[in-house]
């Protein structure tokens, strides 16, 4: 696993700036649902106007092998979980959901009425695999490396581990089973981030000074 910088991740926001998927992008880089978690998403899943803002996963969009998509139940018993919302994603869902609006009234009966967050033009569901391609061509227009849609969930598990979140609070906001799959799958994370726990925990007790030699001075005595 080789998740995305924050640098990168703000580029590739960038890039779809204004666009039908900037909220898609945001979503999944920030609160690390699956694309499936993603695509079952339905508005009365999304609690925009509450404080604090959450949205709440209880199915996933998957495709069978008959081609066709259906609803699914979510992958465990944990997978089923309330996410709060930061205030800017909130927010950019609020003009995703203004946008979806005005595509609806100016199709008019054309519109499927499922309700789902996330759709084409038509109101009906988005395909994964649609989905994937597109993103794979947004990180080449934007040079960025290739990698797969899956892997904007680990780089939301990266940040959170690396502004301090336990692995028990990653556990709960990915959905998974168990603590041991989060450390697992972060193990090579754990070692960098102890030494910036340990670097914190020095300047908090001790001062940032505190445990660093002096150095002598230019033509002088230490």
């Amino acid at each position: 696993i080789v998740p995305m910088s924050f640098e990168e991740a703000r580029q590739l926001l960038e890039a779809v700036r204004g666009t039908r998927d900037e909220a898609l992008y945001a979503l999944a880089l920030a609160t690390g649902l699956r694309r499936g978690e993603i695509l079952g998403l339905t508005w009365r899943d999304v609690a925009l106007d509450t404080e604090p803002p959450t949205l709440r996963v209880r199915q996933a969009l998957q495709r069978v092998d008959s081609g066709q998509t259906v609803l699914v139940e979510p992958k465990s018993k944990t997978s089923r979980r309330t996410i709060v919302l930061p205030a800017a994603l909130a927010a950019q869902l609020r003009a995703h959901r203004t946008r979806q609006r005005r595509e609806q009234l100016a199709l008019g009966v054309g519109w499927s009425e499922d309700g789902f967050v996330f759709t084409t033009t038509k109101g009906t569901p988005l395909d994964g695999s649609e989905v994937t391609r597109k993103y794979h061509r947004v990180l080449a227009a934007a040079g960025l490396p290739r990698r797969r849609f899956h892997d904007l969930r680990h780089a939301c598990a990266s940040f959170m581990l690396a502004q301090g979140a336990s692995p028990r609070e990653v556990m709960d906001q990915l959905g998974h089973s168990g603590i041991a799959i989060t450390m697992d799958t972060y193990a090579h994370l754990l070692p960098e981030l102890r030494r910036e726990s340990a670097a914190r925990m020095n300047d908090a007790l001790f001062g940032a000074d505190a445990g660093h030699e002096r150095r002598a001075e230019p033509g002088g005595l230490e």
